[in-house]
């Protein structure tokens, strides 16, 4: 399924936040989206995935969702969104309940996706008991539980400490290539970029445009890609640090 957004603007009052962005998100690609603070990254998220009506522009699909998707648009967020309570497969199992699956429908999801994220061994562990790394983990199997046609990711790396992060970026490219899934991935590390995705939006500062797209291809050197990254946002990331802005 292929995710269209048209001359995207929102304001917060009087602040402007963004201005006029497009984009095309193609079936199965990771799209990246880095910019300064405050640039806009993660309303274009929230109006992308359904949680925020923009002040002008469109957003619309195109394209049959994969099968067995429950559904279409789905978040994963930055500080994990665990319900304390439950257990790791209990938490999984949290967006299959409402949809009515058979026993063995919902068996087969958990069990798929428990193991996708190596997670089979703690599915009976309470989120108290797992480090960030893995409480991020459960986060994005049940996301994937409900067979997305995009995941929407919100700087999901970032409450991780730097060692964690390297291991999840692994772990998240050989997922994302495995699943085939549709993602669009916030993020303010370039390494997280450069690494996981086929293209990067780069955008402005406040208010938020398109500055350039990069596409990267499997043979790019990821340190030139980091450094080509850098040095799009560099000038408008000093500018942005010198605003004081009520950044969203």
């Amino acid at each position: 399924m292929q995710l269209q957004l048209r001359d995207i603007g929102h304001a917060y009052g009087a602040l402007p936040v963004l201005d006029g962005v497009s984009m095309t998100v193609e079936a199965g690609e990771i799209l990246g989206i880095i910019g300064p603070s405050g640039c806009g990254k993660s309303t274009l998220l929230a109006i992308a995935g359904g949680l925020l009506k923009p002040s002008r522009g469109s957003v619309s699909t195109t394209g049959v969702p994969p099968a067995g998707c429950l559904n279409a648009l789905t978040y994963v967020f930055q500080d994990f969104a665990l319900l304390p309570w439950r257990t790791v497969e209990g938490n999984v199992r949290l967006g299959l309940e409402p949809h009515g699956l058979s026993a063995a429908d919902m068996r087969g999801r958990v069990e798929l996706v428990l193991a996708q994220t190596k997670l089979g061994d703690f599915r009976a562990a309470f989120p108290r008991q797992l480090s960030g790394g893995m409480r991020q983990r459960v986060g994005i199997a049940r996301a994937l539980a409900v067979r997305p046609a995009v995941l929407l990711m919100d700087e999901p790396l970032s409450a991780l400490d730097a060692q964690t992060r390297l291991l999840l970026m692994d772990e998240f490219a050989t997922l994302f290539a495995t699943s085939n899934t549709t993602v669009i991935y916030v993020t303010h590390n370039l390494s997280e970029a450069a690494r996981l995705c086929h293209r990067v939006i780069a955008l402005s500062r406040r208010p938020g445009r398109v500055k350039e797209i990069v596409g990267i291809g499997e043979a790019d050197d990821i340190s030139l890609v980091e450094a080509l990254l850098w040095s799009i946002i560099r000038d408008e990331a000093a500018a942005a640090d010198r605003e004081l802005i009520d950044a969203r």
